[in-house]
């Protein structure tokens, strides 16, 4: 479905990827691991045409090269990004609202499967999204990217910052997510969550992919653990 092949990104002149070799099958949730400044924010902006690259892209069998942010968008791959941007003056229901897509297409997602994946969304519908905590926030943020119906997700630490009951509760919303065909790319600095629901783990280090396989594989590897992502 996503075929990355020698993927390099630049940030001006940075250089900070340096030959990513990625997939992701549909259905499949991947976990791209590593530590802060690794690459895998970049690696996910990089889909999204947020900043420049070499290297190729496809999405299903298409180059993405050249194409603008909301083109991408449009063709079916979903972008969560880690500062959340919610609209802040704007409802619950409203930022729900400009997630959706328009067209002809009957959408897999409503609002009725949003408030019932996350209840305290339901409760907290007609408020305006910038007073929310930031674990509703995030909650939000998720939503509002499912309502736009893609096929694959991209998101970019959705645990950051939230309390062990929301990571639980964020983990399940990943899981309802593949059970309904979608493919995740989980960009995670938690090993313990991308362990539990992934099934294959992408390490990075330095721009580059340094391990691939999966979680049991990454668990026995003590090597690959310490010299990538513990602390």
């Amino acid at each position: 479905m996503l075929q990355i092949d020698k993927l390099h990104a630049f940030y001006g002149k940075s250089h900070v990827l340096h030959g990513v070799d990625l997939q992701v099958a549909p259905g499949e949730i991947v976990a791209l691991l590593g530590r802060n400044g690794s690459g895998r924010s970049t690696t996910a902006k990089a889909i999204m045409g947020l900043v420049d690259t070499q290297g190729g892209i496809a999405w299903k069998g298409q180059p993405l090269a050249g194409l603008q942010p909301y083109e991408i968008a449009h063709r079916g791959i979903g972008y969560v990004p880690e500062n959340r941007d919610i609209f802040p003056r704007l409802t619950v229901h409203q930022n729900l609202q400009l997630g959706q897509k328009s067209g002809a297409r009957v959408a897999r997602w409503s609002f009725e499967d949003m408030y019932a994946l996350f209840p305290r969304l339901r409760e907290r519908q007609h408020v305006e999204a910038g007073v929310l905590s930031g674990g509703e926030q995030q909650m939000l943020t998720l939503c509002r990217s499912l309502m736009g119906d893609p096929d694959l997700i991209l998101i970019d630490e959705p645990t950051e910052g939230l309390a062990p009951k929301i990571v639980e509760q964020v983990a399940d919303y990943l899981l309802a997510l593949k059970a309904r065909g979608l493919s995740v790319l989980l960009i995670e600095q938690k090993l313990t969550i991308a362990l539990e629901i992934s099934q294959r783990c992408v390490v990075m280090g330095h721009g580059r992919v340094v391990f691939e396989g999966t979680p049991e594989e990454l668990k026995a590897n003590a090597g690959v653990r310490k010299e990538w992502l513990e602390v």
